[in-house]
Order: structure tokens, then C-alpha cells, then sequence
């Protein structure tokens, strides 16, 4: 290895003149290196932030500061502030010759309304000699960060950092850096690499990346190993960014985004980020990178102790220093920080052989559980004889979960065909929820490690979400399952499992518990056990039923023989749409063949009605349905997706749980179709992918495949027979097929569900959530409807917004959205057809909310509490309910509905400005109902008199065109 002053990748190519300069340019320089700004929310019920630019500097040949009066800090909502000089604070440990400082500037901004804002920082100028930009010395440092105030997503602060953004590379040696960022809040966090800027949307001038050719004399060889050309990249879920490897010996910057991210419901929201601008000083040197042995990647259930080594080696066996970040580490006290020693000084090394060892020691708590996991970040440096020192990252993932609930006893209920289930307390009191699973036989499943919730190819139905606490903040341990009030199925043996939830942003879930079992439950009714497709025809189908007799029943009080009653509904469910289809007479068999009904499109559920010889009503079956398959197309393979609603499971640990798949030509009837397969539904659950196993033949792109499946079930009770075999309807896709199916007219909105207005004035004031129902039409062609297997509906909070997907697959020519923050939203809707391409969404149909505010035109501020503020009609201080008697009906009527933000200017009779107000909904401190106490905007009490007010209303409606209302009018105050 020789030594030179342009790296190793530089004597294979010999020195230019050009590069020469470049780098003797490197001691005129000033200033800045790299920086970013943290935002830290003051607390949850204000809109006031501390931020914080931190600055990495230059003192080499340079005594600028950070500050001065060109440099400012821009708040994002049109305030800004010039940072004042700071000193500097030399820091040893990130470069030994005393060329690198950092500099902070903190303040405190409170916004005057939610919103998202970019906070920036701009100063003259970069430090001088940056290789991978032009002229840098007189280009304009900048940075940014976003924050978002959102009542709906709730409290939020911004990532923090803690590893400097100043690193040492060698020439030739693959680099890595990682800027230990957590989020305080247990947001999710992402990375991304991002150009440098001078400016808002402003990159610096001719910003190249570090691995660009123009770095290096031999590019195609340029990585460490010398094997091909180097690399430059960001892990996007650790934070990693490796270069692989430097080529220049010099200064180089880079930016890159840590980007949060919350879940609200199932769908992630992007909170903002932290732009950090990082320098990488390459230097020559005849040194190679330390090493790390770190543990596995672990899962540590909340209330146990996590001990691990660390080890650290060093191929020159120069003595090393390992170093640990992480959020974890700098927990108070009396949240259980984890530690690690020794802790080293900015000189503490220990020897490399033996290896050198970092002790990690946590003992974890319940408050520590999260969804994510926790990042620890290991850094090893090595201290060679001469020249930079290396360094090394690993990052270990460590998640923290919830123990798993912990059954005491489930009793059966035989009278009312109900359970009552009990657990004990659970052992972290900090979760918000239990969820409480069912299934019918139960599953012998036990969790991998990390492996939280319910699985869903269990087949486990989620009954219902109870509190981990009481109103009065006593545990909850108790559940009465009674189906949603109808009676648990006869016949069936039922086994539960709970999983603890932990409460939003940082979440987390336990482990699922173990089972417990209750029946089966008496078969005193028809068990209805098939209902199988036997023909697929838009009009001549036929589905099979079948039932067993009610063999426990009490034949003393309900003497056989029995006659049955057939009813049938479309759907998975049993609705008030049944009808009854039973043959006239007696019908007294156990099987049923109904027959012209549409199965290619439908799916039916059946139940049974018994009578005995004496007329006496038995009861009826639970409902089940006929098994629905589903096919979606990709290049040379199809997959299969298939379902039921039905009281046994098919999902049964009792038998060998394999649904078949058979599978037929184009035009294949069910006799034609052969068994090419089976899937192990209690791992696989109900999917299949058909990529031309059977007999080692490929699918072939647009040849038509048609596929029936048998799925197979049971009831978890020894005297019905099982598995229960029932066939789904044939469904036909070709793979590679692209040509998505028709448009459809834009759904219309029934009359009996439009939103009439005076009605909800009349009615509501406010309410907790909202729902809207579409319907819309099957199309008339035949063979575009015969294509068809499903709807996508999409939707929009405002008109002109872009449309997201909300319903997948809808089988309905409907669909209720509920769960609204407000009526307003737009639709469109799209067909599904059989190989799973999407039509063109339909025209949008939107529905609006009802916006209403009014103000009163006098008070009187004399504090004998009534009438001492001037607000908008409300029902706040009545207690009674929503719909309460107490509330009178004409405050119901006017009370201010849909309203985001107020602003609101009161003038005197002279037309002077006296009082200014804003209000924004969710706003703690200034509300949208103005609350006026009678004083002026210095705090002084106005006259008695008339006064004019103008307020401007925007409301929440689904065109943001009309969506604001301007008020005038006079008030008088009385005292």
C-alpha cells in the first residue's frame, strides 16, 4: 500500500493538477460543516415549540461563528428571527486536530393554529473546499425541518439524533455512518438521501454524489474489494449509509431526510422530518476497519431482564473504543434506562486482543412496550499508529412486547347458549385494550418469538375490544359472549384467546394467550353442515344444503319425526332480506337442492327452522353461507382467494386441514375439473398460488383457467362427522391478463340516505362519527358484467383532492363508510374483474356536511354567570346527552356545526379596531365558539354599548371554494 495525498485510488491513475487545487483550496475555508434542527412540542395542549439548530463548524484558518445578522431561523408560518454569534465548542472526539466545533441556538415559537410547518435555517457560508459541490465557500448552508400539528393525529415531536454528522473515511476502505435517530413519540421512522440545499427547494450547484466517477482514476474498480465500481446508499429502515468506498481524500457533504411516520387505523401518515446536512472528511490511510459482533435482532417480553456482550476486534489489533446510542440509554431514571459499560472517554480505548468487550444490561417494563422496535446503535473506533481512525456501525433491533394474558376459567351458559369467560388482571396496566378472539375447535398454536397479535391464518374472529381498566380505573377481567345476542351455535365446540393492545403513537401488542374451550354446546336445533355449489350458471346454479337432525333435543317436550323450513338471503349474512324456499308439504329430509339462482355472482347463506310432530318450535340453525372463490391474475401464475360464513370452522386441528384445488379449461364444467392441489389452510390460511406446479407445466399468458376449491371443516364435536366438505362456484382468470374491465356509471346516493339538513339541525349538535352509503349499478352489457367479480370504491376528503383506495373488492352493489370525522367526502368506484385489473374509477359523486354558526347580538360581562361571554351558540355545560330534554330546541338548532377556524374583529362605533380573536376546532386555549369577556385586545373593559363584529368562518365542506362564510353584524354589550 503506498501512501499519497490524493488515496488510494489515485496512484493507479497518477495526480492531476486540477484534484491538487482542489485540495489546497481546503485551508482558506469557512465555516459551516453539517447541522440539523430539532423541534420538541412544549406539551400536548399548546401549540408552543423548543427548537434547536445545531451547527457542526470549521475553526481551521476561520474565526466565523454560527449567527450573526444574516442568518435566520424561519418558523415556517411567516415569523422568522436572526440567530444571534455563538461560540464555539471544540470537539476532539469527532476530528484530533481541533478543525471541528459545534454551536447550538434554541428557542421557543408557539403557532397560532395546526398545520404543517417548515422550519428552516439559512447562513452564508459552507466551509470552503467541498469536493462534491461548486464553490462552496460562497454557497448558502441550509436546513429544514417539518413538524405537524394535528389534533387527529395527535402530540407530536420531531426525530432526535444522537451521533454527530462529522465522520472520517479512508480512501479506498468501505465507510459507514449511522445518525442513531429514534422518534420520542414511538413514530416510525424512515431514510432517504436527499441533495444538499442552499435555499428552500434549492439544491447547492452541481451537487455530485461521493461515488460519482469523477472521485475516482479507476471507477470500475472502485470498492473495496476492487471488484466493480463503488457504491454510495441508505438503509431505508436503520439509518445506515455506507460507501463503498471513498476515492478523493477530501470534504464531502450529503443530506438526508429521517422522515416519521404514525399509524392512526390502518393507514400510515407521514408526520414530517429532520433534514440533516453531513460532512465525510476522506483522508489517506493505512489502517483497516474495526469490527463488531453483535447479538441477534430479539424480542424481550415487557418485565424481564435483557442481558448481552458486545465484542469489538480490530485486524491490525489496534486497541478499539465501542460506544452504544439509543433512546433506550437516556430514559429517566424512573423509566428503567438500559446501560452498558465501561463507558468510555474521548480517549478511553481498551485493547482489541482479546476481543474487547461493551456489557449491555436492560431490565425492561411494561412502558417500554412498543410496536416498533428500539434501535441500538454500536460504534466501534479503532486508534491506529498513525493517520484517521475507522469506525464501524451495527445496529441491533430489540422489540419489547406484552406478556401474554393469562386465562382463569370459561363457563358455558346452556340455557342462553353463552360463555362467560375470566383472566386475571393483566400484568401491564398500561394497555388500552383486550382484544377477545374466538373460533370454533380452537388451534394448538404457539407463538414464535417476536411473533405478537393474532395471526390471521388462525381463522380466529375477533368478537369484540374491552378497556384494560373500569371508568373507576379498576382492572377488567370478565366477558360474556353471547354472539352479538344471538346464541352461540348449536353443536359447536368454541375456544378463545385474548391479546393485550398497547395505546397509540408508540402501540405494541402481546403475545396471543393460550386457548380455552367450552362445549360443545347441545345440538337441541338443526346443525346445518353444507352448503356446497354443485352448478355455476348466472341463472340454472344449484347449491346443495345440508343438515343433521337436532340430536340432543328434549324429544319428551319436541317428539320427531321433525319438519324443516328452508330460508335463504343473499350475502355472507343473514339478514331481514331471507325468504323462505321450502318445498310445499312437509318437508322432512336433511337435504335441499335449490336450484335457478345465480351462483356465478352471488354468494347465499341458508338456516333451518325445526318443528316437532306437535307443532312445537324447535328453533333454527345458525346461518351459513355458500363458500365464495376469487381469482386475481399475475404474469404466468394466478392466485386464489376464498372465504365462508359459516358456524364451523374450516380451519379444524383435527384432521389433516388441506382445502383441495382442482382446476379445469375454459368452459369446464364441475365434472371437468381435475385435483391439482392442496393448501394446509392452518398455516397457508385461504390462499393459493397457482405457478404451474402440477405436473412441472408453466401457466401460459392469456389461456383461460377456470378452478373450483373444496374447502373442508368441522364443528369440534365428536358426533358430527368431519371434515365437512363443501365446494366453492368456478371462477375463470387468465394470466398476463391486462385489459381491465368496463366503467360504471358514478354511484348514486339513495334519497333515504341524503343528508337533509334540517333534520340533522333538528336532531344533532354534535356527534363522535359519521357515515355515508353509495350504491351504484351492474353494468347492462352482459359480458362485461359477466367479467366482473368485485367493486374498489375510492374516496376523497374534498373535492379535487386525490382519491384513495377504501374498500377493496366490495361484492355489493353498495357500501357504508362509517367511522367519519364529518359527512364530507367524495366517491368513485371502480369494477374488479376476474384476473384482479381495476376499471376506470367512475365519475365522483360527493356528499356534504351542514354547516351552521350564528352569533348572538348581545351579552352582558358582569360576572353573575350567565350570559358573561360573547360565544357562538353551543350546547356546552348541558349534560343531559345529545339528545337530551334538557337542551332546547332552538340552541339544538343553532349551535355551531362543521366549523375548522374563526377569525373574528370587533369595532367600535367609530370604526376602530377594539379586539382581535382566531379559533381553530381542537384548539384548547382559543376555540371556535370566541368566548369574548368584553375586553379590549390590551385587556382593558370596553363600555357598555353597540359594537360591530366581522367574522370569518371556514367551514368543513367538500368544496374548499365555498368553504368560507364572512359574518357581520352588531352586538351590544350590557354591564
Amino acid at each position: 500500500m503506498s501512501s499519497n495525498t490524493f488515496g488510494r485510488h489515485f496512484v493507479k491513475g497518477g495526480i492531476t493538477a486540477l484534484l491538487l487545487l482542489l485540495t489546497a483550496m481546503h485551508s482558506n475555508a469557512t465555516h459551516l460543516r453539517a447541522g440539523e434542527i430539532v423541534a420538541v412540542r412544549e406539551n400536548c395542549n399548546s401549540l408552543t415549540f423548543i427548537i434547536t439548530v445545531t451547527v457542526y463548524t470549521n475553526t481551521k484558518n476561520t474565526t466565523v461563528l454560527f449567527g450573526g445578522d444574516q442568518d435566520i431561523l424561519n418558523f415556517g408560518d411567516g415569523e422568522t428571527v436572526l440567530v444571534p454569534e455563538t461560540p464555539n465548542t471544540i470537539r476532539l472526539d469527532l476530528n484530533p486536530d481541533g478543525s471541528v466545533a459545534t454551536a447550538s441556538y434554541t428557542i421557543s415559537h408557539t403557532y397560532s393554529g395546526n398545520g404543517t410547518y417548515v422550519i428552516s435555517y439559512k447562513e452564508p457560508n459552507r466551509n470552503e473546499g467541498v469536493l462534491n459541490m461548486d464553490a462552496s465557500v460562497n454557497t448558502t448552508f441550509y436546513l429544514e425541518t417539518v413538524v405537524t400539528t394535528d389534533p387527529f393525529l395527535g402530540c407530536n415531536n420531531t426525530p432526535r439524533l444522537l451521533i454527530p454528522p462529522i465522520d472520517l473515511a479512508c480512501s479506498g476502505v468501505a465507510w459507514t455512518h449511522n445518525p442513531g435517530a429514534f422518534d420520542p413519540d414511538g413514530d416510525s421512522l424512515s431514510f432517504s438521501l436527499q441533495v444538499p440545499f442552499s435555499d428552500r427547494n434549492t439544491e447547492v450547484i452541481n451537487y455530485k454524489s461521493p461515488n460519482d466517477p469523477k472521485f475516482y482514476t479507476d471507477f470500475g474498480t472502485g470498492n473495496e474489494d476492487g471488484t466493480g465500481p463503488p457504491t454510495f446508499s441508505i438503509d431505508a429502515i436503520t439509518g445506515t449509509i455506507t460507501w463503498d468506498a471513498p476515492g478523493a481524500i477530501g470534504e464531502y457533504n450529503i443530506a438526508f431526510h429521517v422522515i416519521e411516520w404514525r399509524k392512526k387505523g390502518d393507514r400510515w401518515y407521514q408526520m414530517g422530518y429532520v433534514r440533516r446536512d453531513m460532512q465525510i472528511i476522506v483522508d489517506d490511510c493505512e489502517n483497516d476497519r474495526p469490527d463488531l459482533i453483535i447479538p441477534p435482532d430479539t424480542c424481550v417480553v415487557a418485565g424481564t431482564v435483557l442481558d448481552a456482550t458486545i465484542f469489538g476486534i480490530d485486524a491490525n489489533n489496534d486497541q478499539v473504543k465501542i460506544e452504544a446510542y439509543s433512546e433506550i440509554f437516556n430514559f429517566p431514571p424512573a423509566q428503567s434506562p438500559a446501560t452498558y459499560s465501561p463507558v468510555p472517554g474521548v480517549d478511553d480505548f481498551q485493547p482489541s486482543v482479546p476481543p474487547a468487550e461493551l456489557q449491555f444490561h436492560w431490565d425492561t417494563d411494561c412502558i417500554h412496550v412498543k410496536e416498533q422496535p428500539y434501535l441500538v446503535v454500536f460504534k466501534i473506533t479503532d486508534k491506529p499508529a498513525n493517520g484517521p481512525k475507522l469506525v464501524t456501525f451495527k445496529t441491533w433491533f430489540i422489540k419489547v412486547v406484552g406478556p401474554a394474558p393469562i386465562w382463569k376459567d370459561a363457563q358455558l351458559d346452556l340455557s342462553k347458549r353463552h360463555t362467560d369467560l375470566e383472566w386475571d388482571p393483566y400484568f401491564c396496566q398500561g394497555a388500552e385494550k383486550m382484544q377477545v378472539w374466538r373460533k370454533v375447535d380452537g388451534s394448538p398454536f404457539e407463538p414464535d418469538n417476536c411473533q405478537t397479535g393474532m395471526p390471521d391464518y388462525l381463522g380466529y374472529e375477533l368478537i369484540d375490544v374491552l378497556g384494560i381498566k373500569d371508568s373507576n380505573g379498576l382492572p377488567i377481567t370478565t366477558y360474556t359472549d353471547t354472539n352479538s345476542g344471538k346464541g352461540l351455535a348449536p353443536g359447536a365446540k368454541y375456544c378463545y384467546r385474548l391479546v393485550a393492545v398497547f395505546p397509540l403513537p408508540r402501540g405494541g401488542e402481546s403475545y396471543v394467550s393460550l386457548d380455552i374451550c367450552i362445549g360443545p354446546i347441545l345440538a337441541d336445533v338443526p346443525i346445518i353442515t353444507h352448503v356446497t355449489v354443485e352448478k355455476t350458471d348466472l341463472s340454472a346454479g344449484i347449491n346443495r344444503v345440508s343438515w343433521r337432525k337436532p340430536f340432543d333435543a328434549n324429544t319428551t317436550q319436541f317428539p320427531p319425526p321433525y319438519r324443516y323450513e328452508i330460508y335463504r338471503a343473499i350475502g355472507f349474512a343473514r339478514g331481514g332480506d331471507s325468504v323462505n324456499i321450502t318445498p310445499p308439504g312437509n318437508f322432512t329430509d336433511t337435504t335441499f337442492l335449490d336450484q335457478s339462482i345465480n351462483t356465478t355472482d352471488n354468494v347465499y347463506n341458508y338456516s333451518i327452522a325445526a318443528y316437532a310432530s306437535n307443532g312445537g318450535f324447535l328453533g333454527t340453525s345458525a346461518a351459513a353461507s355458500s363458500v365464495r372463490l376469487d381469482a386475481k391474475s399475475q404474469v404466468k401464475k394466478i392466485e386464489l382467494n376464498w372465504s365462508a360464513f359459516v358456524p364451523w370452522s374450516n380451519q379444524i386441528q383435527t384432521f389433516p386441514n388441506k382445502h383441495l384445488i382442482y382446476r379445469g379449461p375454459e368452459g369446464a364444467v364441475e365434472a371437468d375439473l381435475i385435483l391439482i392441489d392442496s393448501v394446509d389452510v392452518s398455516s397457508a390460511g385461504f390462499i393459493y398460488l397457482d405457478e404451474g406446479q402440477w405436473n412441472g407445466t408453466p401457466l401460459v399468458d392469456n389461456e383461460v383457467y377456470c378452478y373450483r376449491i373444496m374447502a373442508r371443516g368441522g364443528y369440534g364435536n365428536p358426533r358430527i362427522a368431519q371434515p365437512l366438505k363443501n365446494f366453492s362456484q368456478i371462477i375463470c382468470a387468465q394470466p398476463g391478463d391486462t385489459i381491465p374491465p368496463c366503467k360504471l356509471e358514478p354511484p348514486a346516493r339513495s334519497t333515504l340516505d341524503f343528508v337533509d339538513c334540517n333534520d340533522y339541525y333538528e336532531k344533532f349538535c354534535e356527534k363522535d362519527n359519521y357515515s355515508n352509503i353509495i350504491y351504484w349499478s351492474r353494468s347492462e352489457d352482459i359480458e362485461c358484467r359477466s367479467d366482473i367479480r368485485g367493486y374498489n370504491v375510492y374516496g376523497a376528503s374534498k373535492q379535487g383532492d386525490d382519491f384513495s383506495l377504501i374498500a377493496e373488492n366490495v361484492r355489493d352493489t353498495f357500501y357504508l363508510d362509517n367511522n367519519l370525522l364529518s359527512f364530507a367526502r367524495c366517491y368513485k368506484v371502480a369494477a374488479v374483474d376476474r384476473s384482479g385489473n381495476v376499471g376506470e374509477l367512475s365519475e365522483e359523486i360527493c356528499i356534504d356536511n351542514c354547516p351552521y354558526y350564528e352569533l348572538p347580538n348581545v351579552f352582558t360581562p358582569n360576572d353573575d354567570s350567565y350570559n358573561d361571554t360573547f360565544s357562538a351558540y353551543s350546547i356546552r355545560g348541558f349534560n343531559c346527552g345529545e339528545e337530551g330534554d334538557c337542551i332546547p330546541a332552538e340552541l339544538r338548532m343553532k349551535c355551531a356545526r362543521f366549523v375548522q377556524t374563526v377569525k373574528f374583529k370587533v369595532y367600535n362605533r367609530w370604526g376602530q379596531d377594539v379586539y382581535t380573536y382566531d379559533g381553530r376546532i381542537g384548539s384548547e386555549v382559543n376555540s371556535i365558539y370566541i368566548d369574548w369577556d368584553g375586553k379590549d385586545d390590551k385587556g382593558s373593559e370596553l363600555a357598555s354599548g353597540v359594537y360591530y363584529f366581522v367574522a370569518e368562518v371556514t367551514f368543513d365542506s367538500v368544496d374548499p371554494s365555498s368553504n368560507t362564510k364572512k359574518i357581520k353584524g352588531w352586538v351590544h354589550l350590557v354591564r
